[in-house]
């Protein structure tokens, strides 16, 4: 489909115009992309004095689920720390508990803040509420060990990045519905969040290639769902059908205004507000998918981080005393 779209942010055009894009996936493409090296998490760590720990907890099915424990090292604090639970991008059909994780180290840099990355099971393999509920088990031991983690339970973050963002989004309606384990905020950033597929820049960015296509989204959604008939979607798996976004804590959502998540993305801030809860949005103009992912160092990237850091500082409650 060709269609009007956004121009891109002038320096993030020269950055992606290196980066060998493409329209769709497929299977073939899927296994050929988990075969790229996983991401090196030292690199990351080297120059942060950070203890970390390696903990497996079972899903709900007995499976394991890997999680990594990212602590600030020898702080000497005197309480409690806050915690960011934290769920990788890469469309629930790829990546690992350390794609993206530079983004919330920035915050256990800026808060002393404690590190939780999970390591959900993908799609195709995992279809359905797995993803989520594997996500929901590994929030569930955290909050149940947290005096050990030295994490404050009134101080935990949920947060992810594209389907991470909509996975954190379903785990938040899990929690809320469950009533267990309290969440202080959400942080959604470029979120996956409705498997329909079918908003105005869903099509704007359909029939061209790029970091991520309609196309590219309609695959995601389709191994997540499996043979899922329509009326069988949960809000867990795609929030933006929740028919109730009251009761939520409040929450953090941007995109770029030249990504296919920019509507829907959009849409579940403003229903946060016609409920009555408290949200924040940013759309970022010229910012593609997952774009202060790709080049953090690009003068948009750099504000847009530094602005979730702001209002991450803005909404923590006051700390506890450990």
């Amino acid at each position: 489909m060709t269609a009007a779209r956004p121009a891109l942010d002038p320096e993030l055009r020269e950055l992606l115009a290196d980066m060998p894009l493409m329209s769709r996936l497929s299977p073939e493409v899927l296994a050929q992309l988990r075969r790229l090296p996983a991401t090196p998490i030292e690199p990351l760590l080297a120059h942060r004095h950070v203890d970390r720990r390696e903990v497996t907890v079972p899903a709900k099915d007995g499976a394991p689920i890997p999680l990594s424990v990212f602590s600030p090292a020898n702080t000497g604090r005197t309480t409690a720390a806050p915690c960011v639970y934290w769920m990788h991008g890469g469309g629930m059909v790829m990546g690992d508990r350390f794609s993206q994780i530079d983004i919330p180290l920035e915050w256990l840099d800026a808060f002393g803040a404690v590190v939780v990355s999970v390591d959900y099971r993908l799609a195709p393999e995992a279809t359905g509420t797995a993803l989520v509920e594997d996500c929901y088990q590994g929030l569930l031991w955290v909050a149940e060990h947290s005096a050990e983690l030295g994490i404050d339970p009134a101080r935990i973050v949920v947060a992810g990045a594209s389907a991470g963002g909509g996975l954190a989004a379903g785990v938040t309606l899990l929690t809320r519905d469950l009533g267990t384990p309290a969440i202080a905020a959400q942080m959604l950033i470029c979120p996956m969040l409705d498997h329909r597929n079918a908003s105005t820049s869903s099509r704007q960015y359909t029939g061209v290639p790029g970091v991520w296509t309609g196309e590219m989204n309609e695959f995601g959604w389709r191994s997540v769902l499996g043979e899922l008939a329509e009326d069988e979607v949960s809000a867990y798996i795609s929030p933006a059908v929740a028919d109730d976004l009251s009761g939520l804590p409040t929450t953090y959502v941007d995109t770029g205004s030249a990504e296919v998540f920019r509507d829907e993305d959009a849409e579940y801030a403003t229903r946060i507000w016609a409920a009555g809860g408290q949200a924040e949005l940013h759309i970022w103009a010229g910012g593609f998918h997952g774009f202060d992912a790709l080049y953090p160092q690009a003068p948009i990237s750099v504000t847009a981080r530094r602005t979730r850091t702001d209002w991450l500082a803005r909404v923590l409650p006051p700390a506890s005393a450990a």
